[in-house]
């Protein structure tokens, strides 16, 4: 366990807010977690910019026979990221197949995640989009695309580490990038924490309605666009 590890998610998303809202970014602002890791921390995040809490649905493609290793990932709005390790080739109708099944596996967290609640509007506004940590980033790109599909007019990615891979390939996609700790080496997004322990789904259905709640009791005006609070 590395001395600056997080002790868990909902710590380290408390850090993580901290730095995000010393970006200023321009209102109105919208937090998506990823699910199901990065809700607790995304949780925290809106909690510090006073921002409503959403899900953004994504999964990644795993290379059969080592499901942990990201070959590409989907995300909602049909969006579908290919990203093949050097040394790896598969035939683009196998790859479809994969995304096909994540897909529809994605809708049905989704609809388990929202209920009947609609996804909430991203047009014009900033997303801030947080996970517990970045490896490849195969499913943070997926998520990008996805918001920027949506209509967000900024894409922020947030989290509390990443490797320098994921730094690079983010940097060329998103708006502004927030992340605590970028290792030389990062062997797994874990490593980083005293308590990575799943999280389950009921506890994302929970962080978001209290979430829900908090936004609407705590909401700051949103008339001017360039303030951060």
């Amino acid at each position: 366990m590395f001395p600056s590890a997080f002790t868990d998610r909902r710590e380290a998303g408390r850090s993580l807010g901290a730095a995000v809202g010393r970006e200023r970014l321009p209102r109105p602002i919208v937090v998506l977690g990823l699910p199901r890791g990065g809700v607790p921390v995304a949780y925290e995040v809106a909690r510090a910019l006073h921002a409503p809490l959403d899900v953004l649905p994504v999964r990644k493609i795993g290379l059969p026979g080592q499901p942990e290793l990201a070959i590409g990932a989907v995300a909602s709005a049909d969006v579908t990221v290919r990203q093949m390790p050097d040394g790896l080739e598969m035939d683009p109708a196998d790859f479809a197949r994969l995304a096909a099944q994540e897909y529809s596996k994605l809708r049905e967290r989704e609809s388990l995640y929202r209920g009947d609640r609609p996804a909430l509007e991203l047009k014009n506004r900033t997303a801030v989009i947080v996970d517990d940590g970045l490896a490849t980033g195969a499913t943070m790109l997926a998520a990008v695309r996805a918001a920027r599909r949506a209509g967000a007019a900024r894409v922020v990615v947030a989290a509390p580490v990443a490797s320098d891979e994921a730094v690079a390939l983010m940097r060329r996609e998103c708006d502004a990038l927030v992340i605590l700790q970028v290792p030389p080496f990062l062997r797994a997004v874990g490593a980083w924490y005293v308590d990575f322990s799943q999280v389950e789904d009921s506890e994302v259905r929970q962080l978001l309605a209290a979430a829900g709640t908090q936004a609407v009791a705590s909401a700051p005006d949103e008339s001017s666009p360039g303030s951060a609070f």
